[in-house]
């Protein structure tokens, strides 16, 4: 019995024995020949040319201390002493006011943003306002597709004041359309002001007006009071024809402190069209009226006949300030004009012919 058990133990284990060496991976042979070579890639980008020309500390040296002498880099404070950041809690004004309110009108498709976008830090215009730090650029083939420069919006711009308008800047002074993403604030917020039942217009703000960066607009004759008189065509002027916002804005610097991220005009974009750089004393009437000159007429005119509809005050005072009440339309309507042109702040040159029709049919409607 013993005996048997033994056999039946050593059967067990030579079993066991084969199956492992049955079960077990075989013994590898010598290597095969090599395969057939598969085909090369496309070739990469040079880094050198397109990466590190714009992404090195050399090339944003120069634009960082550039930016620092702009108006977008130094922070200015409203009439109330707060910091124009400090508004991005106002509807209306966190997308243009607040670095995360103008990349969020993208992101989230709203021009009607409210905070909190500074309500425990400044959210003054930055580099990552205007440029998407996020989805960068839409394309690295440069040379085809052009570089974006990962600019948030290339697109044509629906107007504030009219969505059935769009403004695209695309002409051969900007192939890509960069001066679109310029547009998107500088533009108007208010419309012109038209008549009530009673012919009148009501002024409800001393600081009422186009708001404070009309440019966009004012380069294609848009956005001003109309009145009798003579006007171009939208879109007419040469400026908005030939030119752009970063054409002329930021072009090669001719001095430490103009072209560029200072956004100051260069006279080098001037001097590509014109045999000198213009002077806003140039912008004038065929009857050599300059512009300042139409300006301080209109001024007058607005402080002597621009009277409410009760007949007991001026839309604008003896100082120039301009007063609350309810006037007759073409009253506020010129003041609207006055205060467009002072708004522009290119003395006329963005739009010269379109300047000094407003000023001229302003203070014909006046007397």
């Amino acid at each position: 019995m013993k005996n048997f058990k033994l056999l039946s133990l050593l059967m067990f284990l030579i079993a066991s024995f084969l199956f492992i060496q049955c079960t077990s991976d075989p013994i590898p042979g010598l290597p095969g020949a090599n395969g057939t070579n598969g085909a090369d890639g496309v070739a990469g980008a040079d880094g050198t040319t397109s990466c590190v020309a714009c992404h090195s500390s050399e090339h944003r040296d120069a634009i960082d201390a550039q930016y620092a002498m702009s108006i977008h880099g130094v922070e200015t404070t409203m009439y109330d002493g707060r910091k124009l950041s400090q508004y991005g809690n106002r509807a209306d004004c966190a997308a243009c006011h607040t670095n995360q309110g103008f990349a969020d009108r993208f992101i989230l498709g709203d021009n009607e943003l409210v905070g909190p976008y500074s309500t425990t830090s400044d959210q003054a215009i930055s580099c990552t306002s205007c440029h998407d730090d996020t989805s960068g650029h839409r394309s690295f083939d440069f040379a085809n597709d052009g570089n974006d420069y990962a600019l948030r919006t290339l697109d044509p711009v629906q107007l504030i004041i009219d969505p059935t308008i769009s403004l695209d800047s695309h002409n051969d002074s900007d192939t890509m359309g960069y001066s679109n993403t310029c547009i998107n604030c500088h533009q108007p917020r208010t419309p012109a002001p038209s008549a009530n039942a009673f012919g009148n217009y009501a002024v409800t703000s001393s600081y009422w007006g186009p708001h404070h960066g009309p440019q966009g607009t004012f380069l294609y004759g848009i956005g001003g009071a109309i009145l009798p008189g003579a006007m171009p065509a939208i879109g007419a002027a040469g400026h908005a024809q030939g030119a752009s916002c970063v054409a002329c804005h930021m072009g090669e610097p001719a001095a430490a402190d103009d072209g560029g991220h200072t956004w100051n005009p260069t006279a080098n974009a001037c001097l590509k069209c014109h045999d000198a750089e213009p002077e806003p004393s140039e912008i004038m009437n065929a009857s050599g009226v300059t512009l300042d000159a139409l300006r301080a007429t209109l001024l007058t005119e607005l402080q002597t006949k621009g009277l409410d509809s009760t007949g007991t005050k001026y839309i604008f005072d003896a100082t120039g300030k301009l007063q609350t009440g309810v006037y007759p339309v073409k009253v506020s309507q010129a003041a609207f004009n006055y205060i467009l042109l002072n708004e522009d702040r290119s003395n006329g040159i963005h739009n010269p012919e379109y300047a000094l029709d407003l000023a001229q049919n302003s203070i014909d409607a006046l007397q």
